[in-house]
């Protein structure tokens, strides 16, 4: 079977792709296991191929119906549709939200229908389709009332995913993603950029700036987590899953002041103490807008799997990436 995975080069596409390569098979449209023979890791710019002859890496604009034609030249029997401009960038950049996460999902879908295969389709979306006065705990059928761009984005995403769905051109499943952290790597553009540096650059020995205050809280996931999610939920049966195919994935409710304490207990005070608060209003008005906690009693009844606790994501981090 081929594989096409939107954000290859992403930090969460390279786990996605490394991991898939390790399973070597996954469910076939047809709900038969089938071994990967191929596997497209399609971004903006390079992704590794992990020196194995199933992947092909292609670069180039995911806005570009050309590209996106490349990339479905050979069919695929599963897309993981993780590509995106994170929230921040989204919010600042209208446009740039607008084409890479809208235009581009409707491009990666039309290439899907011309395929015929009615492909099953894993679309990322996130705890930012929330927002607005809500309910102590959300669930799966919790209206979406986005209050950023990018929110508002990734819900429409979600519901043409559903339609194409309905119509039976894919068989869709939506991962509704809280924030993940801890994040490799440097600082991006993302709103909740700092839930994982305020984590990170202290156990690097780096100080770190904070945008929102100590009682603002957090839905939380690891990217190990994160990926096992992803994978199991593409595997669940369609009839399991029935019309509503958004899933709130399961995570830890915390908040940032819980954070730094769970530092303080796996890396000790000094690099707790590495962390300073300078409150940005632009951040906290998007990230204040997001659901807390959520109720996840369905992701849970499908088997899928969050952290224990904000320390074991820490600790899922020293032992991952560091």
């Amino acid at each position: 079977m081929n594989v096409v995975v939107t954000g290859g080069a992403g930090f969460l596409g390279q786990r996605l792709a490394r991991k898939l390569l390790a399973r070597g098979a996954l469910s076939a449209p047809d709900g038969r296991r089938e071994p990967i023979e191929r596997l497209v890791l399609l971004d903006v710019v390079p992704a590794s191929d992990f020196g194995d002859p199933r992947v092909r890496v292609i670069a180039g604009d995911l806005s570009d119906a050309e590209v996106v034609r490349e990339a479905f030249s050979a069919g695929a029997a599963s897309v993981f549709h993780l590509a995106a401009v994170v929230s921040g960038q989204a919010e600042a950049d209208f446009d740039l939200g607008m084409r890479v996460n809208l235009d581009a999902s409707r491009l990666v879908l039309e290439a899907c229908r011309a395929s015929g295969r009615k492909p099953r389709v894993l679309f990322t979306s996130s705890v930012a389709v929330y927002g607005g006065e809500l309910p102590p705990l959300v669930d799966d059928r919790t209206a979406l009332t986005p209050q950023s761009s990018y929110g508002v984005q990734k819900a429409i995403g979600e519901l043409l995913l559903g339609d194409y769905t309905r119509k039976r051109f894919v068989d869709g499943r939506v991962a509704r993603l809280p924030t993940i952290s801890v994040r490799p790597g440097r600082p991006n553009r993302a709103a909740s950029s700092f839930a994982s540096g305020i984590i990170r650059e202290p156990l690097n020995g780096e100080a770190s700036v904070c945008p929102v205050g100590p009682d603002l809280r957090l839905w939380l996931l690891s990217p190990r987590r994160a990926i096992d999610c992803l994978i199991n939920l593409h595997e669940i049966p369609a009839e399991r899953l029935g019309r509503a195919r958004s899933v709130n994935l399961p995570g830890v409710s915390v908040s940032v002041a819980q954070m730094i304490d769970a530092l303080r207990v796996v890396a000790g005070n000094a690099a707790a103490q590495r962390v300073r608060f300078e409150r940005d209003p632009v951040i906290e008005r998007i990230v204040g807008s997001w659901p807390s906690a959520w109720d996840v009693t369905r992701a849970t009844s499908l088997g899928l799997e969050g952290d224990i606790d904000f320390e074991a994501i820490i600790r899922a981090y020293v032992e991952d990436d560091r």
